[in-house]
């Protein structure tokens, strides 16, 4: 039977897809920003379903992300394969925002086998961000990637560079050729060049990753150009397309089945109304909990050489047919046991990898141990960990051993966007003998408290049980007094916003997504330790 693929293929925090193929294999690598390790890569032989087969960058060699600021670290990773091995270009970006992206370093790794072990970084440049490596049938090799602009001046964007690079000397050669300035849409980026029955294809996003955003699609028979634009500019998109369950449509990058079948991935919102907004339909009454997802659509090459979408227009499509048997994996299990001696592959940290200093699984068997670190306002030393929540319907639980001796010291289950953004349901100090559960969020520069419950430390050294659900747009907590499983619920009677979590929710924008998890935080004496026994994550 054909494969039948639904968007998003990937749900949850999936953003800028790469996407290519060995034999009949498939891989796409996807943003993490400031999550680690950096880069995560999936594998399917169908194109409908998918498993996790890593994370590239996991060392600090590899990728030094401490003090990078929200929404800053892994943009827009590039993988291919060619002479036997994969290559993999990413963006640590250092610094974002307005005017202008300023620092974007920008490196090259390899390895024999999607699994790693990937090499040590080769850099490249940092003259903008969203590199990729094209791979000519002459055998030469070119960066291709977009340019920041002047600073202080209109254009941030500031058109497509190639140039070529030596695999031998690890070094570019040459100074760079701006090869195309962008079409009328504008913030022209994410550029992948495809060669195809003599022509030379420039894939690239246009519009902004946001409501605007699309694919567009240039060529030249000279690798430098000059490039013509599409006559049906651009080819995929959902702007002013609001009753499709999928936005912000974009940043494509093809690839071929072995039976002859042409695809793009792409990246999309589904974006939710925010309670208490005006019901419109605009970017700003409106949040993306699950932040940036993974599409696929079908293409077909038309007589006169051009791409289009299968289905005749630009609009995406909720379900697409491959020519492929099905081939389906495993499912994760929702439920995590913290055995060790590394984390679950479904949890990451941030900014840096794990330490025994500050993440054990030897302190209390069968229990992760989070040593309090940083405020969760930090951008060096926080103790989080965390999986992306990739369900609009969804609930989460673990249990929670923690001693606190004052209110500098707190422990528990949060849902978390960024260091500006979550609901921390935590347990801390409340006088000697005593400590207490609350709510503590985070609305960018608004914090509060909702007091829940307070108790002798003993009870929370014995073991509490967390709960959230998320129910839409709607956000409960729950708690049990003990491990028992007979230990009776009693929710939070607050509802909490779970839009609060989520791209376009905050004045400064941001390109991650929501991730729920458990962290520990100590402002005082950094001793605190806090155990959790399992972590069990279900859609509702």
């Amino acid at each position: 039977m054909p494969a039948t693929l639904r968007n998003p293929v990937l749900t949850g925090f999936h953003p800028d897809p790469s996407i290519c193929r060995v034999g009949d294999d498939f891989y796409i690598a996807t943003s993490t920003f400031e999550w680690f390790p950096g880069v995560r890569i999936y594998h399917s032989r169908d194109l409908a379903n998918w498993r996790l087969a890593g994370s590239a960058l996991d060392r600090v060699s590899q990728l030094d992300m401490r003090g990078c600021q929200n929404s800053a670290g892994i943009w827009a990773p590039c993988l291919t394969h060619a002479d036997g091995k994969f290559w993999l270009i990413y963006t640590n970006v250092r610094h974002h925002g307005h005017p202008i992206v300023h620092d974007t370093p920008n490196y090259l790794v390899t390895a024999d086998r999607i699994e790693g072990p990937w090499s040590e970084p080769v850099y490249l440049n940092s003259s903008g961000f969203d590199p990729s490596l094209f791979h000519d049938d002459d055998g030469r090799k070119y960066i291709v990637q977009m340019q920041t602009g002047e600073a202080a001046t209109p254009r941030r964007f500031d058109g497509i560079l190639l140039q070529e690079y030596d695999p031998v000397t690890a070094r570019l050669l040459g100074d760079p050729v701006n090869i195309w300035a962008g079409s009328p849409i504008g913030i022209t980026e994410g550029p992948h060049l495809l060669k195809k029955d003599g022509w030379y294809y420039l894939i690239t996003a246009e519009g902004g990753t946001s409501v605007r955003h699309a694919v567009s699609v240039c060529r030249s028979r000279d690798l430098l150009g000059p490039y013509e634009i599409h006559p049906q500019n651009p080819i995929l998109t959902a702007y002013q397309k609001e009753h499709l369950a999928m936005w912000s449509t974009g940043h494509g990058c093809f690839v071929d089945t072995p039976r002859g079948e042409w695809f793009t991935v792409h990246l999309c919102h589904r974006p939710l109304q925010r309670p208490g907004r005006l019901v419109l339909d605009r970017e700003e009454n409106k949040s993306v909990p699950l932040g940036r997802e993974t599409g696929i659509q079908k293409l077909r090459w038309d007589a006169d050489g051009w791409p289009r979408l299968a289905n005749g227009d630009n609009s995406p499509r909720d379900t697409v047919e491959v020519d492929l048997p099905a081939h389906p994996w495993p499912a994760e299990p929702g439920r995590v046991s913290f055995t060790g001696p590394s984390l679950p592959p479904v949890f990451q940290t941030l900014r840096e990898p794990p330490d025994e200093s500050w993440l054990s699984f030897s302190r209390r068997p069968g229990a992760l141990s989070l040593r309090g670190r940083d405020s969760l306002a930090s951008t060096f030393d926080q103790s989080v960990v965390a999986r992306r929540l990739q369900h609009h319907h969804a609930a989460a639980e673990t249990v929670l051993h923690f001693s606190p001796r004052n209110f500098k010291q707190a422990a528990g289950l949060i849902t978390y966007y960024d260091r500006f953004h979550y609901h921390y349901f935590r347990v801390t100090a409340a006088g000697p003998g005593r400590a207490k559960l609350g709510v503590y969020t985070s609305a960018f520069d608004k914090l509060s408290r909702h007091e829940v419950a307070e108790f002798p430390v003993e009870i929370a050294a014995a073991g509490l049980r967390l709960r959230m659900e998320m129910r839409g747009v709607e956000l409960r907590f729950s708690y049990a007094l003990g491990t028992s499983a007979d230990a009776a619920w009693q929710t939070v009677e607050r509802v909490f916003e779970a839009t609060l979590c989520g791209d376009w929710a905050s004045p400064q924008g941001g390109f991650t997504g929501t991730f729920w998890g458990v962290c520990c935080q100590d402002l005082a004496t950094r001793d605190a330790w806090a155990d959790f026994s399992g972590f069990d994550y279900q859609p509702l």
